[in-house]
């Protein structure tokens, strides 16, 4: 399989060192949408979105909380859509794409892909379409699924991975792309990891999607911290907070070992390393 890290969408909430850890608190700090292309023989997935055209087009999809808080870009060219075109595809190239969960800078470019299957876990589509809570009614945007997404929900069952439970492959899909329960930030929230193979030692490596389980870098170092900014934030989303904490926890151990590449959804110095590590081996159309 052929992957690529794409940058789905830049936001710039202020606050500087405060957001991110770096440059000065009066400045704009930069958040990314971090999501993955794989390239299977049965076709393209998606991980994950980003913002999409719609979003672009009209920005009031985008609530207007959302907007003053992440003050994202919506630049056209940093949708999966227009990324996809310029690597040489179709956009029905794209059969499916797998959720870690449906907050708008995650789901915004469903509508860009009304073909393909769109795998999610069962609570986080429940949340969605039936919110209970004033949270809930905040993150979810429906006009990112009226266009009647082919839904594939799922539940959390399965096999023991590196620690996790219940992690399961999906129908349709290689064996090597796998859903993790993350259940904390949202209901439904998921990891999803993909076996890139083995390195040159020959011992197997994996990359593990970890959307919104945590927010910065340095959460996955020895000596875990977090810029007071964005731990605010991930404090104020999130669902279940002893949940949180727990996969958190676990996710900083599966980094530490270094047998999974992990990564988040947002943070641009783990897109930027993951860019530079995973080059690209199909080059663009023309």
């Amino acid at each position: 399989m052929r992957i690529r890290h794409l940058n789905c969408g830049t936001m710039r909430p202020f606050g500087g060192r405060l957001v991110s850890g770096t440059g000065s608190p009066l400045t704009s700090a930069r958040n990314v949408c971090h999501c993955l292309l794989v390239e299977t023989g049965e076709g393209l997935v998606l991980v994950d979105t980003g913002f999409g055209l719609g979003d672009v087009r009209n920005p009031e999809r985008v609530s207007p909380m959302f907007r003053r808080l992440s003050r994202p870009v919506l630049a056209a060219e940093e949708t999966a859509a227009h990324q996809v075109v310029r690597l040489g595809y179709e956009l029905g190239d794209v059969r499916h794409i797998v959720l870690t969960h449906l907050d708008v800078d995650h789901a915004g470019g469903l509508g860009d892909f009304p073909h393909a299957k769109v795998h999610v876990y069962a609570a986080e589509l429940e949340a969605a379409q039936r919110p209970l809570s004033a949270l809930e009614r905040f993150r979810y945007h429906a006009a990112h699924w009226a266009h009647g997404p082919d839904w594939v929900p799922h539940t959390t069952t399965g096999d023991d991975w590196f620690g996790f439970s219940a992690v399961r492959d999906l129908p349709g899909l290689p064996s090597s792309i796998l859903l993790v329960p993350l259940a904390g930030h949202t209901r439904g929230h998921a990891g999803v990891a993909v076996d890139i193979g083995h390195t040159d030692g020959g011992s197997k490596r994996w990359l593990l999607h970890a959307g919104d389980a945590y927010f910065s870098h340095a959460q996955m170092e020895r000596d875990p911290s977090c810029p007071p900014a964005t731990k605010a934030f991930q404090s104020f989303m999130q669902a279940d907070r002893s949940a949180c904490i727990h996969n958190l926890r676990r996710l900083n151990e599966l980094t530490l070992t270094g047998d999974v590449d992990v990564f988040c959804a947002h943070d641009e110095v783990e897109l930027d390393r993951a860019q530079s590590a995973y080059t690209p081996t199909r080059p663009a159309a023309g």
